[in-house]
């Protein structure tokens, strides 16, 4: 039997995490972040491995992790400039009707973003740095703050690009005024949690 001393596993902060205190912010996307309503940290899911035996299968840790998407939802600015901020990083990645679309990105991301972002060395990172492409990806920071609204952690997301963005509904109906709300959602190469 294992022996635990209660006294020794008691924490020394008792505060809980409260989940309407953080701030986002993504580099290609400065128009959304003062509108972020809702941001998640992503799950991991690690794979099982099954090793056969004469009697029942026994389940080992694989060697794959899954990452759940990053899913965003904001509020929308009447002139939809955040929506359409977000919309043209998606149309120029599908370039759905010709591929001037893919290259008007590439050109806009190497106006905005020369160069790749600050290496992994510079901000103390383990995570690899981000990839050369500015107009493809783009870095993240979710920040969680304390209940003194003081930054404690930050969740640095690498290479991150978008995979879906809601639609909009106008309904003349209403008889309250909800303003427009949308989510998006995002893949990423890795994140990592950093104690400030």
């Amino acid at each position: 039997m294992t022996d635990t001393n209660i006294i020794d596993r008691t924490p020394s902060k008792f505060d809980y995490a409260s989940p309407i205190q953080f701030r986002f912010k993504m580099t290609k996307l400065p128009q959304v972040e003062f509108f972020v309503q809702t941001a998640n940290i992503p799950g991991i899911t690690l794979d099982e491995v099954q090793q056969p035996t004469r009697l029942k299968a026994i389940a080992l840790p694989g060697s794959t992790l899954s990452f759940a998407n990053l899913d965003l939802s904001f509020l929308v600015d009447e002139n939809l400039n955040n929506y359409k901020e977000l919309h043209d990083w998606l149309i120029g990645l599908g370039t759905p009707e010709s591929d001037s679309q893919f290259a008007g990105l590439l050109a806009a991301g190497s106006d905005r973003f020369p160069g790749s972002t600050a290496s992994s060395a510079a901000t103390g990172s383990n995570t690899a740095s981000p990839l050369n492409e500015g107009a493809i990806y783009s870095d993240a920071t979710l920040t969680v703050l304390n209940s003194k609204n003081i930054a404690k952690t930050e969740i640095r997301f690498k290479n991150v690009y978008p995979t879906s963005l809601g639609s909009l509904s106008y309904d003349i109906k209403a008889s309250d005024v909800d303003y427009l709300q949308v989510s998006a959602s995002f893949s990423y190469m890795g994140y990592e949690i950093i104690q400030l």
